[in-house]
């Protein structure tokens, strides 16, 4: 990774600037909440694939530092409004925003972040690329709200749940990819490759996520192990769990997943089930199969250091611990 971070190191220097820039307000909350998730330790690998996109297809303009930070701001928006509803209390390992500033705050900071990213868009002068973020943010809203539907809801299989992590998570992945082939005025076919590059590791992204669900610490991961199964989120590694186990341990699986308030002993016993059917081993390998095919959409583009770089980030999101 050191690699690929090096390749993009001044421009993402020029994106964390425009970040500061872009959090400017005459009310000081919305800096601070701003400030404080954008130093919290964040991969920034949006931002990174949309520059390496725009690398790729040539682009020799400026906006990519811009939209860079667009879908930056999207992401993090996500991120604040996420964790209300989830409850949540940690965020790579520190406090959440809404643990720190209360829930009203951290909703309308979201908001604030949300018209930001707009406002910054229209000054990229690029309806293109103004239509294809404004629905990939449709999209995603409508996945968040698919999920909780699908809340403690043991007949999602995998289908639907991938319907789910493609409008929620990859969906956002994918447009930064294609923003970078638009910026660059990329062949049709080129822009559709990058776009299918960002959806295959945005997919795998979620299902790694899913998977360090049940297998880190609080301490190497940054929010409580099962945190997903207290929330009833129906996840791959439980999905595939409860569709191999038996009729008694089916049932035992349903009674956990309707507790409100899920105990030591009901977490442990769930993720002995999954590690009986192997479903972090299966969320893993579905994670590296979508990364193979993430890293063959890119053969239409010449070798070149940066189609490397590309393959190298996609490598790097199954060999993450965190």
């Amino acid at each position: 990774m050191e690699r690929v971070i090096a390749l993009v190191q001044g421009d993402m220097q020029a994106v964390e600037e425009r970040f500061r820039k872009n959090l400017a307000s005459d009310v000081p909350l919305i800096g601070q909440v701003g400030e404080y998730l954008l130093a919290s330790g964040g991969k920034r690998i949006r931002p990174m694939l949309l520059l390496l996109a725009a690398k790729l297809c040539n682009y020799s303009g400026d906006h990519h530092i811009e939209l860079a930070g667009v879908v930056e701001f999207i992401h993090t928006a996500t991120l604040l409004h996420d964790d209300v509803v989830d409850g949540a209390e940690l965020r790579r390992g520190n406090r959440s925003a809404n643990a720190v500033w209360g829930n009203e705050a951290s909703v309308l900071v979201g908001d604030y972040l949300f018209a930001k990213s707009f406002s910054v868009m229209v000054g990229c002068e690029s309806l293109k690329i103004l239509q294809l973020l404004s629905d990939t943010t449709t999209q995603m809203a409508e996945g968040e709200v698919q999920q909780l539907l699908n809340t403690a809801d043991l007949d999602v299989d995998e289908e639907r749940y991938l319907d789910v992590i493609r409008d929620k998570t990859a969906i956002l992945i994918a447009a930064a990819c294609q923003v970078g082939a638009v910026l660059a005025d990329a062949s049709d076919l080129q822009e559709a490759a990058l776009r299918e590059f960002g959806l295959e590791i945005g997919t795998a992204f979620q299902l790694m996520d899913d998977a360090l669900d049940y297998v880190a610490d609080q301490q190497e991961f940054g929010k409580v192990r099962g945190h997903d199964l207290e929330e009833g989120k129906m996840t791959l590694p439980l999905i595939h769990a409860y569709a191999e186990a038996e009729t008694a341990e089916k049932e035992e699986i349903a009674r956990i997943v309707e507790l409100d308030k899920l105990s030591d002993a009901d977490l442990d016993r769930v993720c002995d089930l999954i590690d009986k059917y192997d479903g972090i081993g299966f969320t893993r390998q579905r994670a590296a199969q979508r990364i193979e095919l993430a890293k063959a959409q890119l053969d239409i583009f010449p070798p070149s250091e940066i189609r490397d770089a590309l393959c190298t980030l996609a490598d790097y999101v199954v060999a993450r611990n965190k």
